[in-house]
C-alpha cells in the first residue's frame, strides 16, 4: 500500500481553501486524515466539497503534531503567526501568501518553471506560492525563455474579482443587481464601483507609483525565473468571476519568429493549451476555457511590430484553481513524490 499523508488546509472556509480541498480531492492525492482549519467563529461549521462533508476546526486549538503537510491560504497575518507552529511539529508549510515569498531562504515554486528547487525547503519548512498572475504568465514563458533569452516584459493583467476573495465575488454580484434594477451601487471592497467597469489598481500604491500586485511580479518573476529580466507591469481589475486574463509583451536577445513560438508552446512538455486561430473566438477567455480547469492557456501569438526581437502573447487561467490551490498541490506532489 502507498504511503498516505496527514493534510491540514488553514483558510479551509475562504475561497481558495474551498478549491484546494476540492483539487485533493480530484486528484485523488493520497490523504490519510485531513484536517479544515479556520478561525473560532467557524469552529464546528460544515461544508459540503464535492458530495463530501467536512467540518471545521479552529487553528488556535490545532496541534500540527501529526501534520504532515500544512495548506495555508488564510492571510499573511494567519501565515506569520501560525506557520511556525506547523514547522516546529515538522510539518512541511505549503503557503499560498505573500508573507514568506520574498525571503531568501524560503522557495518561491511554479512546478512548471523551478520545480526542482523545492528542495531547499528543508532549511525553513516553508514552501511559498507565488502570486495568480505570476504563475500563469512564467508557465507559459518559461518554454519561450529556454529556447530564447526574454530581456524584457511588459505585460497588462485583467483580473477577476475572486482575486479578493469571496466578498468581492458578491460586491460584483450586487451591483450587477443594483444596476439593472436602477439603484444605487455600492463599493465597500474596492475604491470605486468594479460591475461594468474596469479599476486600475490592484493593492496599495508603492513609492514608486506602482501598485504592490504590479511589483508582486516584478520580484516574483525574478525569483523564480530570471533575475535578468526586466518586468514592466499594469495589473487591472475587471468584472469578471474567475480568471486572470493578461497581455503579454516579449522582448527577446534574438529574433524568434511566432510560428517558432507555437511550435515550442504546443510541445506536450510545455505546460500550456495553445488555441490559437485568426479566425474570430480562435483565443482563449476567461469565462469559457478555463472556467473549471487548471490550465494555462495562451492565443494571439504574433511578432511585435513595434520592435525588432518581440512577441505578444494573450494568457488566460482560473485563478483560484492554476493561481493558487493547484500550484499548491502541484507543489505537495512534487514533495511527496521526491521528498517525504
Amino acid at each position: 500500500m502507498s504511503k498516505k499523508y496527514n493534510i491540514a488546509v488553514v483558510g479551509a472556509t475562504g475561497a481558495v481553501g474551498q478549491m484546494m480541498i476540492q483539487i485533493l480531492l480530484e486528484r485523488k492525492f493520497p490523504v490519510k486524515k485531513l484536517d479544515l482549519l479556520a478561525s473560532k467563529n467557524s469552529e464546528g461549521k460544515k461544508i459540503n466539497i464535492s458530495g463530501n462533508n467536512f467540518k471545521v476546526k479552529s487553528l488556535d486549538n490545532f496541534d500540527f503534531q501529526e501534520t504532515d503537510i500544512a495548506l495555508f491560504s488564510a492571510g499573511a497575518a494567519i501565515s506569520k503567526k501560525y506557520a511556525s507552529h506547523a514547522t516546529k511539529n515538522n510539518a512541511v508549510v505549503i503557503d499560498n501568501t505573500s508573507f514568506f515569498r520574498y525571503e531568501k531562504n524560503v522557495p518561491l515554486i511554479v512546478p512548471e518553471v523551478n520545480g526542482k528547487e523545492i528542495s531547499c525547503y528543508k532549511e525553513t519548512g516553508i514552501i511559498a506560492n507565488p502570486n495568480c498572475s505570476t504563475i500563469q504568465m512564467l508557465v507559459a514563458i518559461k518554454p519561450i525563455h529556454d529556447v530564447c533569452k526574454i530581456k524584457r516584459i511588459n505585460v497588462c493583467t485583467y483580473q477577476a474579482v475572486s482575486g479578493s476573495g469571496n466578498l468581492a465575488i458578491e460586491e460584483l454580484k450586487d451591483q450587477i443587481n443594483a444596476y439593472t434594477q436602477n439603484k444605487n451601487i455600492e463599493s465597500k471592497i474596492y475604491p470605486k464601483q468594479i460591475a461594468f467597469n474596469v479599476i486600475p489598481q490592484i493593492d496599495k500604491f508603492m513609492d514608486n507609483g506602482y501598485t504592490k500586485e504590479e511589483m508582486k511580479m516584478v520580484w516574483e518573476t525574478k525569483k523564480i525565473l530570471d533575475d535578468a529580466i526586466e518586468v514592466n507591469p499594469t495589473t487591472v481589475r475587471v468584472p469578471v468571476f474567475y480568471g486572470h486574463s493578461e497581455a503579454v509583451h516579449l522582448e527577446l536577445e534574438e529574433k524568434i519568429s511566432a510560428n517558432k513560438v507555437k511550435e515550442i508552446l504546443m510541445d506536450k512538455n510545455s505546460g500550456v493549451i495553445l488555441v490559437d486561430e485568426h479566425k474570430d473566438g480562435g483565443y482563449p477567455c476567461a469565462a469559457n476555457e478555463c472556467e473549471d480547469s487548471n490550465e494555462v492557456f495562451v492565443g494571439r501569438v504574433r511578432e511585435d511590430i513595434s520592435i525588432q526581437n518581440g512577441i505578444n502573447m494573450w494568457v488566460v487561467s482560473n485563478n483560484i484553481r492554476k493561481g493558487a490551490a493547484y500550484n499548491s498541490i502541484q507543489i505537495a506532489e512534487l514533495l511527496i513524490k521526491d521528498y517525504l
